[in-house]
């Protein structure tokens, strides 16, 4: 993984936040960059992921429970909406969330007793823009961008920015090591 241009391999401040741009070339590698983010969280994190179709969402957070060493399989909760992976040692547990079918706002999101889950465990939730932001002010935001139409590339671009007290001192640069 690598910035993707020199100006990009410190992370930047950006206005809403610290953020930092790394590009993936392959699945492997995203899935490595999910263990690295794993790292960087604790309890009480909230993790938004962006991106389209296809774009790597669930293959980072298959990374990231691996980082975190929770137990289950990692896949896609979009049929079940939310899926939650105990952690097997003394770390949070993974609640990973699919909001791609709820209309919006953190009216359906309350249904998922995500503000009760938060405190204690990490929340990664897929298309969760304009659906949980309202759940904390400190939070992760990952947009993973691709090449649309072109199901054969598997170059990725994405922007991480951190959000909040929690991030605002956090050197997100290590995700591109």
């Amino acid at each position: 993984m690598e910035a993707p241009a020199a100006a990009h391999n410190q992370a930047e401040s950006a206005q809403d936040g610290v953020s930092a741009q790394i590009t993936v070339t392959s699945p492997e590698q995203m899935q490595e960059l999910g263990r690295r983010l794993a790292e960087l969280l604790r309890a009480g994190d909230l993790v938004m992921l962006n991106g389209e179709l296809g774009a790597g969402k669930t293959t980072l957070t298959r990374g990231l429970g691996e980082g975190l060493g929770v137990r289950g399989a990692v896949t896609s909760p979009t049929f079940v909406i939310a899926r939650v992976h105990p952690s097997l040692g003394g770390g949070p547990p993974l609640v990973h969330v699919d909001a791609y079918r709820l209309g919006g706002g953190l009216d359906e999101m309350e249904d998922l007793d995500l503000d009760v889950s938060l405190s204690d465990s990490v929340i990664v939730v897929e298309w969760g823009e304009g659906k949980v932001e309202e759940l904390t002010e400190d939070r992760l935001h990952l947009v993973i961008h691709r090449a649309v139409g072109d199901t054969t590339d598997e170059v990725r671009h994405v922007t991480v920015t951190g959000l909040g007290r929690r991030w605002a001192a956090a050197d997100l640069t290590v995700l591109a090591a």
